[in-house]
């Protein structure tokens, strides 16, 4: 069956840094078009980027465009999501998914 899990968040201060990870299985990863959404305290989901199977297109919410990079490596099955400059309203919990499916999420906090 489809398990997508994501590590890598935590508290940063802002300005900081956080690489997310998201390791997939049980679809073929390669010929998948991923991406990542978040969830903020109280609010609902939010796209955050996509990345196309082989990650010659990727595209981005106005909110992190020029902060966020997202790739993958499609020999290790794994998406990534590069988050730099952060921001206290980038607080919430990351989620990587195909389709329907998505991962139980990593916190990501942003606070000084």
């Amino acid at each position: 069956q489809v398990q997508l899990v994501e590590s890598g968040g935590g508290l940063v201060q802002p300005g900081g840094s956080l690489r997310l990870s998201c390791a997939a299985s049980g679809f073929t990863f390669s010929t998948t078009d991923m991406k990542w959404v978040r969830q903020a305290p109280g609010k609902g989901l939010e796209w955050v980027s996509n990345i196309s199977s082989g990650g010659g297109s990727t595209t981005y919410t106005a909110s992190v465009k020029g902060r966020f990079t997202i790739s993958r490596d499609n020999a290790k099955k794994t998406l990534y999501l590069q988050m730099n400059s952060l921001k206290p309203e980038d607080t919430g919990v990351y989620y990587c998914a195909q389709g329907q499916y998505r991962g139980q999420g990593t916190q990501v906090t942003v606070s000084s």
